[in-house]
């Protein structure tokens, strides 16, 4: 299956897992999911005005804005979220699974953020706030989950103020933490790991590594017990890209020493993407 299609297909799921979490669990509850979905839900409670039409209607100057900043690839894939994720919360009965709020807004949460973190994790997103995370974390090196807390508690106040139910606005707190916490999970670029690599085949490795859109580092080492010389390379990636490079490393010469160690910071040029 070609990349796009698979990308799409996989942002299809995504919408599916954002509508499905809204209608079965959140909505029937007047909980909120915070951010655009957020706003739509609380004008849909308050007004009469369909929730999906608010949802696709709050989108559109955010994708407008996200077009000039995040390229149109990513904004492509979050449109087709937009899209699919609107045709389905007016597709999809509001029925009730469970009947305490509570766990309606943990599973929801859940349903959530499983959608925005696959559709973050094949390059796209599912709009909304998701569309301004990625622009604060394209400058500023932060989780994209921590950041859409951060934005959708401003909702949630919002809410709590206007409807004097606090109770409901916890809940629906809960509900965006988690959902937060599992986008983290899936979509883990923003998680730094640095490579060292012993390797008697350097020139070999280091061919398909600069083909890499990562800087690497030639060190030359003398073991310590052996007194024999030998090349140490030096690459520090994300989390998301570590599979393919642990790929080429195998490839390139499976005897080499690999150590792998999580790197709390990067300062100077690193390419985020």
């Amino acid at each position: 299956m070609p990349k796009l299609a698979w990308n799409s297909f996989v942002i299809i799921l995504g919408a599916a897992a954002i509508a499905s979490g809204f209608n079965l669990f959140l909505i029937p509850h007047h909980l909120l999911s915070g951010g655009v979905s957020g706003l739509s839900m609380l004008v849909g409670y308050f007004t009469n005005v369909d929730i999906s039409v608010m949802y696709f209607v709050f989108n559109i100057p955010i994708l407008l804005a996200g077009l000039f900043i995040l390229g149109r690839r990513f904004i492509g894939l979050s449109i087709l979220s937009v899209v699919v994720t609107t045709w389905l919360i007016a597709a999809i009965p509001v029925e009730a699974i469970v009947s305490d709020a509570l766990l309606a807004s943990v599973f929801g949460g859940v349903l959530v953020g499983i959608g925005a973190g696959i559709s973050f994790h094949v390059g796209g997103s599912s709009g909304g706030f998701d569309i301004l995370g990625s622009i604060v974390t394209r400058y500023r090196d932060f989780p994209v989950g921590t950041v859409l807390v951060g934005l959708n508690g401003l909702v949630i106040l919002a809410a709590g103020y206007l409807s004097d139910d606090w109770n409901t606005a916890l809940a629906s707190m809960v509900s965006i933490y988690i959902g937060g916490k599992v986008v983290d999970v899936i979509h883990v670029s923003h998680t730094k790991v640095t490579l060292f690599i012993i390797t008697d085949r350097t020139e070999e490795m280091l061919s398909r590594l600069l083909a890499l859109p990562r800087g690497v580092s030639k060190i030359r080492i003398e073991g310590a017990f052996s007194h024999k010389e030998k090349d140490m390379l030096m690459t520090v990636t994300t989390r998301y890209e570590l599979a393919e490079l642990k790929r080429i490393i195998k490839e390139s010469d499976p005897a080499a020493f690999v150590n792998i160690v999580e790197t709390v910071g990067v300062m100077g040029a690193f390419l985020r993407r």
